[in-house]
């Protein structure tokens, strides 16, 4: 819209009439966006678009050249979402997760003001001040730290040097170059197909969608798609017309509100300083919850059913001093992790399409059972805080506010408890881990917290517990006689993303050794009773009894079955806590009650996802109390 309106030239201080401006605008905008009943009105609020009206900000009597230019750039870019921007697909398109839908909505809006920079150099100049003075407002010029600078405006701005060939202004100061490295190591390959997609609004977003997978942020939408339609076509279940009309309305009801629980979280990181990997210790947890003081907020710890289980049960544990709780980045270094990551994802290669299609399945079943979910775009509500920096970024976008509806299990917590043993080596720790990965990134899609948990020992035959029982002369009955190893894969707090590699420890030679499940059962237990969620589920995935040859050698036979038969009971019986369990290839129903038996590994998958979506369409599957 270069050139438009003799009275850009006034003199400064000189007052002007606006009006013919206006309606040069106004013409302007209407042009670009081929549509010539759009609104435009100015007026001394932030700037926005809403349907086919466009508010810009109020001209003053003495103008300057960089006000209107400004101001044109803000009709050019709302003029270009109009022509250039189909809602509906952009929506179909957008990925879960309020940091990857921050940057694919700024990459769009890239999209659509790079379309008119390429064909109007009038119009290239105005979009620039326009983008100037935003970043200008937005202080990030000021930002010498990779934390601080918003990873979708880097993105939006390498998008938009490599359709334009513009780089970005200087008052973008720094951004882009802090977050350069990270996008082109992640995400490289799919920069130069950009260029192509730009005016293939669904091929661009594609390609977007690529990246964010890339940088781990979203999922590919060419496999949620394939998935799906292999799914809805392989079926044995077809379900009616009506049925299809309501499933729908279930799934997007559950895109609703699974960004909510994201964004909230998501904020909430930002607002701790992206503590990556930190984690509350079982100290922290224990004095928050021994708390006596009544803080709003805070809750006692309730009262364990193991409190007096040792007075009741004949089990010994030797020594303590060389049991370990740990993290797999304790285990493990950063290369290495990411080393076994890709090898866990290489052996889980032709498994992936059939695990993803049981999560989008668990994930529709669960959303099914909300009744309670967000509504954004509201113009009344409570303020849709995960929006606030795009406000505040650019000018355009209208304030957002939501509304919450009930949501049946929205305060959950789910804990995965995975056998590491030596039985489990090969290919059931292998699918162990990756339905664990499926699990946690869509339960988390979803609302539901999830810990993933390991358990195994640090050595074989006793490690230096027996060394020390032995050199103490063996006494009798010693009671539990090797080192346990607790693994944190993932806390319940920390985002998948984050966690995703950990898992890749399982792939670690000489990691699986032997198992003491009954200990691993009350460790797991304890940490989710100092959770502050109401509902708390714990599944375990197991290939059978416990088995440590160095306690079992000197104590009764069934000394480590018989501790597990009771600790079982007593969670069973008096926890709020909800127990299944997955055996494989052994029967574990005999242990619990709430279990299934699996033969192949590949089966665990199912199983996983169809224990978990009928505990959760159990509706009297509420918190136990002790009885």
């Amino acid at each position: 819209m270069a050139g438009r309106g003799d009275n850009s030239k006034a003199k400064p201080g000189t007052a002007v009439d606006t009006e013919p401006l206006r309606r040069a605008i106004t013409g302007c905008v209407r042009a670009v966006a081929g549509n010539g009943e759009v609104e435009v009105v100015f007026a001394n609020e932030r700037p926005g678009l809403a349907g086919d009206r466009v508010r810009l900000p109020e001209l003053s009597k003495r103008p300057t050249a960089q006000e209107l230019a400004v101001t044109r750039g803000l009709g050019d870019s709302m003029a270009l979402r109009i022509a250039c921007h189909d809602a509906k697909v952009h929506a179909s398109m957008a990925p879960q997760g309020a940091d990857a839908r921050a940057v694919f909505d700024a990459v769009e809006q890239a999209r659509v003001e790079s379309i008119g920079a390429l064909r109007m150099t009038g119009m290239a100049s105005n979009l620039g001040s326009m983008i100037s003075e935003k970043y200008a407002k937005a202080g990030l010029a000021n930002i010498t730290r990779q934390e601080d600078a918003p990873l979708q405006e880097a993105v939006a701005m390498l998008v938009r040097e490599r359709l334009t060939g513009e780089a970005p202004p200087a008052s973008a100061g720094q951004v882009l170059d802090l977050w350069r490295p990270f996008i082109e190591g992640k995400a490289g390959n799919d920069l130069p197909g950009l260029s192509a997609a730009i005016n293939d609004q669904q091929a661009f977003a594609k390609v977007i969608r690529h990246m964010l997978s890339a940088m781990e942020m979203a999922e590919d939408f060419g496999d949620d798609s394939e998935e799906s339609q292999e799914e809805d076509s392989t079926d044995e279940d077809q379900p009616s017309s009506d049925d299809q009309n309501e499933d729908s309305a279930e799934e997007e009801a559950g895109q609703d509100s699974a960004p909510a629980e994201e964004s909230e979280a998501s904020q909430e990181q930002m607002d701790d300083g992206e503590m990556d990997g930190a984690e509350m210790s079982d100290d922290d947890l224990s004095e928050d919850g021994d708390d006596d003081s009544e803080t709003p907020g805070e809750m006692r710890r309730p009262a364990s059913p193991f409190d007096d289980f040792n007075e009741k049960v004949d089990y010994k544990i030797f020594t303590q001093e060389f049991d370990e709780i740990t993290t797999a980045e304790e285990l493990c270094d950063e290369a290495e992790l990411d080393r076994l990551r890709a090898f866990l994802d290489k052996q889980l290669a032709h498994l992936q399409g059939a695990v993803g299609r049981l999560a989008n399945r668990l994930q529709r079943r669960l959303m099914a059972q909300q009744n309670r979910s967000w509504d954004f775009d509201l113009e009344e509500g409570y303020l849709d805080s995960a929006r606030l920096v795009r406000m505040v970024i650019d000018p355009m976008q209208p304030l957002s506010f939501k509304m919450e509806r009930d949501t049946q299990f929205r305060d959950t917590i789910v804990t995965l408890v995975i056998d590491n043993s030596g039985s489990m080596r090969g290919r059931p720790i292998t699918v162990a881990a990756t339905c664990a990965d499926i699990l946690a990134r869509t339960l988390e899609r979803c609302g539901v917290k999830v810990e993933i948990l390991g358990f195994t020992t640090k050595a074989w035959k006793g490690g230096q517990a027996r060394e020390k029982w032995l050199a103490s002369g063996k006494p009798p009955t010693p009671g539990r006689l090797n080192d346990l190893r607790h693994i944190i894969y993932k806390s319940a707090d920390a985002p998948w993303r984050r966690s995703r590699r950990n898992l890749g420890l399982m792939m670690r030679e000489g990691l699986l050794k032997e198992n003491i499940d009954g200990e691993a059962l009350m460790w797991a237990h304890n940490r989710l009773m100092a959770r502050r969620e109401q509902r708390k589920i714990m599944m375990m995935i197991s290939d059978g009894a416990p088995v440590d040859d160095s306690t079992l050698s000197v104590n009764p036979g069934n000394y480590l079955e018989r501790h597990l038969r009771a600790v079982i009971d007593q969670i069973e019986m008096r926890s709020p806590v909800e127990l299944l369990a997955i055996g494989i290839g052994h029967d574990v129903t005999r242990y619990y009650r709430k279990a299934v038996t699996i033969v192949d590994a590949d089966e665990l998958a199912g199983a996983m996802t169809e224990q978990l979506a009928a505990l959760f369409e159990d509706k009297s599957g509420n918190p136990r109390h002790g009885r």
